[in-house]
């Protein structure tokens, strides 16, 4: 292996057919890493063991690589998690079954565990094939309802080179009638706060604005709720980093996903910020109606 002053970062990307693996290799090559796809497991310790890399490595792997399982991957990150000089992660692309029978129907693509049937059998086969890995994720996006653009923006706050924190934070705001989101570390229910819907001239409005936020912060159960949720999380930040975790997801949630959730996940991102964490914001339920939106003004 290499002998390097500092250690050389290398992600491995993987995930389902047409999560967009693609687009995150290319975002991540404009961050600045050089990016290989479709390298073969078998060639990736070869590759380390070579002449120093000057820059990080961002590496496609899917299933057609041609020594491409779910166990390899796993033995080969933990091989490299052993190795001085190397810092090995992994980012898992999710996305629902049903987003991505649609993305192969609208690009005619054939996929590559069923070139001969419907996409739906190379899907669901692949993504049992891939649990594992969805369970070992170091970074696990969602990209069942995020654009290319918003995408590439994830894919920014959480491997842009530099960024002085050693821990990535995503706060997010969630729907409980649509179910918990995907790979979240840390989830906290905001349904005992009250209700901003039930006030007409707030009730159109999402917990980003001001009086929304008010509303919400004024419930006298808000502040101690808020102090303890802070703590806890303050408290666990230093000891994660201690034991190598490079990323932590933070969801609260509510009944509809728009006031009470996304007024306390704004509030703890800017409060995890304000400490000199790096920390990204996502908040599901508005992101789906305003894709919604578009749809309707599209079609």
């Amino acid at each position: 292996m290499q002998d390097t002053a500092s250690s050389i970062r290398v992600v491995m990307v993987t995930g389902p057919s047409g999560a967009g693996r693609s687009s995150a290799i290319n975002a991540l090559e404009d961050l600045g890493f050089e990016a290989i796809d479709n390298l073969p497991l078998s060639l990736i310790p070869r590759l380390l063991d070579g002449p120093p890399l000057p820059r990080p490595l961002a590496l496609g792997l899917d299933v057609r690589n041609r020594d491409f399982s779910a166990e390899a991957l796993i033995e080969l990150l933990d091989r490299l998690h052993r190795l001085p000089g190397v810092d090995a992660e992994m980012l898992y692309l999710d996305c629902d079954a049903e987003v991505l029978v649609r993305r192969f129907s609208e690009t005619r693509r054939r996929h590559p565990l069923s070139p001969d049937m419907t996409p739906i059998a190379g899907i669901e086969q692949e993504l049992e094939l891939l649990v594992p890995l969805r369970d070992r994720a170091d970074v696990l996006i969602d990209t069942s309802d995020l654009t290319p653009h918003a995408l590439r923006a994830e894919i920014t706050r959480w491997f842009a080179p530099n960024s002085g924190a050693p821990l990535s934070l995503s706060v997010q705001s969630f729907s409980y009638k649509r179910g918990l989101p995907r790979g979240v570390d840390m989830v906290f229910d905001c349904r005992f706060l009250s209700n901003p819907h039930w006030v007409p001239e707030l009730r159109a409005l999402d917990g980003r604005d001001p009086a929304v936020a008010a509303h919400v912060t004024s419930d006298p159960r808000f502040a101690d709720f808020f102090a303890r949720v802070e703590g806890l999380v303050l408290s666990l930040l230093e000891p994660f980093v201690d034991e190598g975790k490079s990323s932590l997801t933070i969801a609260f949630g509510c009944t509809g996903g728009k006031h009470r959730s996304v007024a306390v996940a704004e509030k703890m991102a800017r409060t995890l910020a304000e400490q000199g964490w790096r920390v990204s914001k996502r908040h599901r339920e508005l992101e789906r109606r305003r894709m919604d939106r578009s749809a309707t003004e599209q079609g």
